[in-house]
């Protein structure tokens, strides 16, 4: 690439006859190194500026892949979380029906229990009646018997 110095110091050989004029040459030369100047410094400065802005899209998309990934392990865990709670809550429920299951046979078991205590009772009772019956009528002829003598 041509820099403006080295516009600045070309130099054109020199004719005699139908030759260009030298101050003419030589002004347009000092101008276009001017704008050149301008140019090849704005140019250097946006090179600068594409290679920063470059940089920096890099590190955004190192940012955009570090979140997307962020996200993904946080949705895994998420997902996780859920599917223990799950299996926990399965389990609570289970154990809570085992448990229930449990309490109802023992208490079928305790009620049983009971019922025939309360048959056992209800033939004590029988049995004592019949007894006190007897009794009762034993001594009402007893009496009787007393009574006629």
């Amino acid at each position: 690439m041509i820099t403006p110095l080295d516009i600045e110091n070309k130099k054109f050989g020199k004719q005699m006859m139908n030759g260009y004029n030298v101050d003419e040459v030589d002004d347009f030369l000092d101008e276009l190194t001017l704008e050149y100047g301008k140019l090849y410094k704005e140019n250097s400065e946006l090179k600068a500026q594409r290679e920063e802005l470059d940089s920096n899209v890099g590190k955004y998309k190192n940012i955009e892949n570090t979140l997307q990934n962020t996200l993904v392990m946080a949705q895994k865990t998420a997902d996780e979380i859920t599917a223990v709670a799950k299996q926990q809550a399965e389990q609570i429920v289970k154990d809570a029906e085992y448990e229930a299951k449990n309490s109802v046979e023992q208490l079928n078991t305790q009620i049983a229990l009971k019922q025939k205590e309360l048959d056992d009772l209800k033939k004590q009772f029988d049995v004592y009646k019949a007894k006190m019956e007897s009794l009762l009528i034993s001594q009402l002829e007893l009496l009787k018997d007393i009574k006629e003598d």
